[in-house]
């Protein structure tokens, strides 16, 4: 649905961010994983993360929502399209466990 608002209604040369989410801590993320694997999740340093995940430990220490306003961009994309998600929000989504069967 989005896809098609905005193809057919948003200005050339929009930005747009279609989020139902904005700014989840990847700790909490990282809580709800565990619980659904029955395993402890661990707090570790950025270079901890760097030096067992390579390059994407250096991604998941970046903080997003500082380099991007997502909270403002997904509003002005909900109000330039009048568009609302519909899906569950990503922790409630992970919690009922279909990712883990």
């Amino acid at each position: 649905m989005l896809y098609r608002l905005a193809l057919e209604s948003a200005p050339a040369g929009s930005r747009l961010l279609g989020a139902g989410d904005e700014g989840i801590p990847l700790r909490e993320i990282a809580e709800v994983i565990g619980r659904q694997l029955s395993v402890l999740e661990v707090s570790i340093t950025a270079e901890a993360a760097a030096a067992h995940f390579g390059f994407l430990g250096a991604i998941a220490a970046i903080d997003i929502t500082s380099l991007y306003n997502t909270a403002q961009a997904s509003l002005a994309t909900r109000e330039l399209l009048g568009w609302q998600p519909v899906q569950p929000r990503l922790v409630a989504d992970l919690e009922n466990g279909h990712y883990f069967t």
